[in-house]
């Protein structure tokens, strides 16, 4: 699940922090409104039970992390952009990114036309490669993802204590002309594969802000291996939840529980990007328009505001932090909404 909240307290998918997905930005390149920026973010840089830093290597080597593109509103991939990372013996990565399109972009495997063969970056520099029209940037930066998660801890009485001020995160960054998406709006979204049994299985996948709150147990498992083109199985799920949560009537649940599936980001390379209407910038606040969706409006902000190292240029996140240290991230958020969930349900 992405956004923070599947692990460590739901576990990290398959047992692996580096799995692990956390946010999807989409938004058209500063300066070049030919160009569009697409980031994915996996990997937190540290857990809380027990506490104490996951791994220092930023990617695995027998996972694919891939971005897929629905070109015609099917909700299905016609195309997928496909990283792979490699080791070597002094702990050095190299990613390769792949393209396919069709009935490939919609299936499983890691083949596909390289578009970039790249190092990945352990330090505080980016190390950025360009081939052709295309950009790429992996490894390890700071976490562009802000919320006061203390505050809802603390049955949503939020303060804007950012948590995540110091936090880091895995990015792949990829840049490329508006024309590799097609000519109309899309809609996006990533996911994980683990390859460590032998074979590709979805270990995560998501697009939109902290879906994993409306799930537990069975249903968490089925949509993390799950399609967004399957699902509206999930909208009885979500509907449920905000009826409890924010007090919503049985019939308006249902219609808010479907602005929400199937999980993908819209974007419109056209368009100015402003979550959640378009695409999603490092600095919209998608943790307060999930709250405001899922207390109904009873808590609208947690008075928490975007990150200032963000970078003006390529890749726009700001260097990591390096600093491991236990962290409260991922799940506890979900916990701690949960929490507040069942307080607001009982007014």
């Amino acid at each position: 699940m992405s956004h923070h909240y599947s692990g460590p307290d739901f576990g990290f998918p398959h047992g692996d922090a580096r799995l692990d997905l956390t946010d999807l930005y989409a938004f058209p390149k500063p300066g070049e409104a030919d160009k569009s920026i697409l980031i994915m973010n996996v990997h937190p840089s540290a857990v809380v039970n027990p506490p104490g830093p996951t791994t220092r290597k930023p990617f695995s080597s027998k996972a694919l992390y891939e971005l897929k593109v629905d070109t015609n509103g099917d909700a299905v991939a016609d195309i997928a952009y496909r990283v792979r990372f490699s080791s070597s013996a002094d702990g050095t990565q190299t990613a390769t990114v792949r393209r396919v399109e069709g009935a490939l972009a919609a299936g499983t495997g890691d083949g596909g036309q390289v578009v970039i063969e790249a190092p990945v970056s352990t330090g505080r520099d980016a190390r950025v490669t360009e081939a052709g029209r295309y950009r790429f940037f992996a490894g390890w930066r700071s976490d562009p993802f802000f919320f006061d998660t203390r505050g809802a801890l603390n049955d949503l009485q939020f303060t804007g204590d950012d948590f995540f001020i110091d936090k880091d995160v895995c990015s792949i960054v990829l840049e490329m002309p508006n024309s590799a998406l097609g000519p109309k709006p899309v809609g996006l979204w990533a996911r994980t594969l683990d390859g460590a049994g032998g074979d590709w299985v979805q270990a995560d996948r998501g697009a939109l802000p902290a879906q994993a709150v409306f799930l537990v147990g069975s249903e968490r498992d089925s949509y993390h291996a799950g399609e967004p083109a399957n699902d509206a199985r999930f909208i009885a799920v979500f509907a449920h939840a905000l009826e409890h949560t924010g007090g919503y009537a049985p019939e308006e649940a249902r219609r808010v529980a479907g602005t929400l599936l199937p999980d993908m980001l819209s974007y419109d390379p056209t368009r100015p990007a402003s979550f959640p209407g378009n695409g999603r910038t490092l600095t919209d606040d998608a943790a307060d328009t999930f709250l405001a969706v899922l207390t109904n409006g009873k808590v609208p902000s947690d008075k928490v505001g975007p990150h200032i190292d963000l970078l003006a240029e390529f890749p726009y996140l700001g260097p990591p932090h390096n600093r491991y240290v236990p962290s409260h991230a991922t799940s506890l958020i979900a916990t701690a909404l949960r929490k507040a969930s069942r307080r607001l349900g009982s007014l």
